[in-house]
């Protein structure tokens, strides 16, 4: 059961995905809050496993939100929800750690399949969203894998957590075990001085 907290200062709208949550088997909301400060008081009672984060929110927006909560309780992901598609709130809330940025115009079974991919270890980027990210990800190839001593592996491994795959797909198309395949993050995180899987997407987005 995938325990999932809801950020959002518009009630309705904490209410409805609440009742579109709940009626899923695999998910249990099991709290709410109107900003990013409750919501680190709720992450430190209920400690989730996902938070779902509106941007801009009174007393504190998610991104800073998503920046506490990713500090605090590093095993809680974060998924930003909101109406707005400006690259800076994108580029912030993923450098802060967030898993996930989608836009509040998709369909219910959008969000909900979002949530699961995270929940099993993948970053979602919705279409738009990716979209207006031009000037944070470029084009061209800026660097090469020897540039950071990285291995033939480590490469493939990094760019498939670019492309958004979890650990076990990432094994499956690699022909790895998930053991081989964490061991090859953890060298990837060590050699590119990053915190997690999410920067190590924006990494490679970014260099490759």
């Amino acid at each position: 059961m995938v325990k999932i907290i809801i950020v959002d200062d518009d009630a309705l709208i904490r209410d409805s995905l609440q009742l579109i949550l709940n009626m899923e088997d695999d998910f249990q909301v099991v709290g709410t809050a109107s900003n990013g400060q409750d919501a680190l008081t709720l992450c430190e009672k209920v400690l989730p496993d996902i938070t779902l984060m509106d941007v801009r929110m009174p007393v504190m927006d998610g991104v800073l939100g998503t920046r506490y909560i990713r500090e605090q309780f590093p095993g809680v992901k974060v998924v930003i929800l909101t109406t707005f598609k400006e690259e800076g709130y994108i580029k912030e809330a993923l450098k802060h750690g967030a898993s996930g940025y989608i836009l509040k115009s998709q369909p219910a079974d959008s969000i909900v399949e979002t949530l699961r991919s995270v929940a099993r270890g993948s970053m979602v980027l919705e279409a738009e969203v990716a979209s207006s990210l031009t000037a944070f990800i470029d084009d061209r190839r800026k660097a090469e894998p020897e540039d950071f001593r990285l291995t033939v592996r480590e490469m493939a491994v990094l760019e498939l957590i670019g492309e958004g795959l979890s650990n076990r797909e990432i094994a499956t198309k690699l022909h790895l075990s998930e053991g081989t395949v964490r061991n090859n993050i953890s060298v990837l995180l060590e050699k590119l001085s990053l915190r997690d899987r999410t920067q190590l997407a924006i990494f490679y987005l970014k260099h490759f």
